[in-house]
């Protein structure tokens, strides 16, 4: 591969950085202002970051290195498909949540508002450090920027749930921070580099029981942040921070990153060729489908709207990863694909679930009997968005979902073809009675009068991100080609030494 020298990665980190800057200096009494930073600065690190794509898609690589550490060692940006791929999809769903958390902080008149909006920019600037990082120690860094800088916003109630949901997150993503420093250390010590590699660099490197260690400190470590059963529960404790926050976690960074990491580790640190050789592809499928299976029968369990949403991220993420694992070329290109598929789908959930606390203060299901007779647009949208989720066609969801089950038949692994198939029937029997009951049930007493669809800074992006969930549906490669993105990253895994 042609390999490019841009400053154009370190731009599109720095827009988020310095419109952090800009939003702590305007504060609380030019709220205005401080809000129109936020909007230019997701605008401007889209643009950049769209830019690079037709270079990427025509087989380049983008790099940008600041200094060497030690021999081996940089702190380097490269930008390849995959990362590329995770980049867009940040970017564009910041837009979104950019303009709906303008909604909702003021709709609900929340305090620290200026607070909110620098944490949110700076993890932003966190995800995108790790979706072009290009090793795994530019990725530690900007993965720990990303952990430190949403801590805030999972405590920014600051209740006392809040504060015991925002240490439980913290402690949960710095013990699995400790696992990561420790497998970059013997990665080191093995290759003598750290840099990624389409298909893996390990092969060849230490002993089989040392490297099968190695994969369970990485998939320990980086499972933290993308909740792999039993290393989930900070995160629907973790609902407790405004809703936008939770789009953030779910939809655009905190568990997408870390499932992006995992992948980074599966497919570019140790590769296809050495999990099969190891076997370690099996156990990570295993794990995968037992939190796939576990997660879907605790979501079921809730009555809660956002711990409900949060298991069923739990559940999708898993998904992802057992395509990586599968291994195969359509589970790869679905799994890939699903970030993006489940991104647009799962923030229109999650903005949905602020639009009603905003306009109810209701968080429970129970309670949301006939809402949708009061607020069509917003259950309207949310209906597509648990219809994508469940694979249904034409939205997004059954393009990846279509791909993953085709690709565990590639692999030959039938077992994995019915967990997958498992996971839909918990996407329909957790979501569809939410929209059925808000439509025909009969609606309750205390929302007969008052309640009408909140502020358009809310409806907007909810039904733009329901659209986007129906264009993409249609036409995969609309606008920032996600699925050319995701394919061509699975091609070069598979032709460098995976196939």
């Amino acid at each position: 591969m042609d390999i490019l020298y841009s400053d154009k990665p370190m731009l599109a980190l720095l827009v988020s950085a310095v419109a952090a800057m800009f939003i702590l200096f305007t504060g609380e009494r030019r709220r205005n202002l401080r809000e129109f930073w936020t909007l230019l600065a997701s605008v401007v690190k889209f643009s950049i970051v769209a830019s690079m794509i037709p270079l990427v898609l025509k087989g380049k690589i983008i790099e940008c290195t600041l200094f060497h550490l030690l021999p081996g060692v940089a702190f380097q940006f490269r930008v390849d498909a995959f990362g590329l791929f995770f980049a867009t999809l940040a970017s564009a769903l910041w837009i979104a949540t950019s303009v709906y958390s303008i909604g909702y902080m003021r709709g609900l008149q929340a305090h620290s508002q200026t607070r909110f909006f620098f944490c949110f920019a700076f993890a932003l600037h966190g995800a995108l450090g790790i979706a072009f990082a290009g090793n795994l120690f530019t990725l530690f860094i900007f993965y720990e920027i990303l952990t430190v800088s949403t801590f805030p916003l999972v405590a920014h109630k600051e209740t006392s749930e809040a504060i015991r949901g925002g240490r439980k997150y913290l402690a949960y993503l710095l013990t699995g921070a400790v696992l990561i420093f420790f497998s970059m250390g013997v990665t080191y010590a093995l290759t003598g580099k750290l840099d990624f590699v389409a298909g893996g660099f390990l092969q060849g490197s230490g002993s089989d029981p040392l490297l099968r260690l190695l994969f369970a400190t990485f998939i320990f470590g980086f499972g933290t942040k993308a909740a792999l059963m039993p290393l989930h529960e900070w995160l629907p404790t973790a609902m407790v921070a405004p809703t936008p926050v939770s789009a953030l976690l779910h939809a655009v960074a905190v568990v997408k990153a870390g499932v992006f990491c995992v992948l980074r580790v599966v497919l570019y640190v140790f590769g296809p060729k050495l999990l099969y050789d190891l076997d370690l592809w099996l156990a990570l499928a295993y794990f995968a489908s037992f939190t796939i299976i576990v997660s879907g029968m605790f979501a079921l369990a809730q009555d809660n709207l956002k711990r409900r949403l949060a298991f069923s991220t739990i559940n999708n993420l898993a998904i992802i990863i057992l395509g990586a694992a599968l291994l195969s070329p359509s589970a790869i290109t679905g799994g890939i694909f699903h970030l993006a598929a489940h991104g647009f789908m799962k923030i229109t959930l999650f903005f949905v679930a602020g639009a009603i606390y905003v306009k109810t203060h209701k968080e429970n299901i129970s309670e949301l009997d006939g809402i949708g007779k009061k607020m069509p647009i917003t259950l309207g949208s949310f209906a597509i968005g648990a219809m994508g989720i469940a694979g249904t066609p034409p939205l997004v969801g059954f393009i990846s979902k279509w791909y993953l089950c085709l690709g565990s038949l590639e692999a030959k692994e039938i077992v994995f073809l019915f967990v997958l198939l498992i996971s839909v029937l918990f996407d329909i029997a957790y979501f569809f009675p939410i929209v059925y009951n808000s439509f025909f049930k009969k609606t309750k007493d205390e929302m007969k009068s008052g309640i009408q669809e909140a502020s358009m800074f809310m409806v907007a992006p909810i039904v733009l991100c329901a659209i986007l969930s129906i264009v993409l549906g249609l036409s995969p490669n609309a606008f920032v080609h996600f699925f050319e993105m995701a394919s061509s990253a699975m091609k070069n895994i598979l032709g460098s030494g995976g196939g």
